[in-house]
C-alpha cells in the first residue's frame, strides 16, 4: 500500500482577483447545516492559485486543482475556465 497514489482535490468557484501576476484568487462556496436550527448557511473560502497563462477574468467560473505549494498563498493551479463572465 506504500505506493499508492491519490488524485489532488479539485474545486470550482468563481474568480474574484486577477490584479497578481500569473495568480488569481477564486471564492469557493459551500453550504453546511446548522446544528441546532438545521437550516442550511453559505459558506465561502478565497483560495490563491496559479494561473500560468493568464487566462482567467474576474467573473469566470473556473476548476483548479490542488498542487505543490508555489508561494506563500498559492497552493492550487487553474486546471480549466469552465464559464467565461459575460
Amino acid at each position: 500500500m506504500a505506493d499508492r497514489q491519490t488524485m489532488p482535490r479539485t474545486m470550482t468557484g468563481v474568480v474574484t482577483s486577477n490584479k497578481g501576476e500569473k495568480t488569481i484568487v477564486v471564492k469557493v462556496e459551500r453550504q453546511v447545516k446548522h446544528p441546532m436550527y438545521e437550516k442550511y448557511i453559505r459558506r465561502s473560502t478565497k483560495l490563491h492559485a496559479h494561473d500560468e497563462k493568464n487566462a482567467a477574468n474576474i467573473g469566470d467560473l473556473v476548476t483548479i486543482q490542488e498542487c505543490r505549494p508555489i508561494s506563500k498563498l498559492k497552493k492550487w493551479a487553474l486546471l480549466e475556465v469552465k464559464e467565461r463572465a459575460a
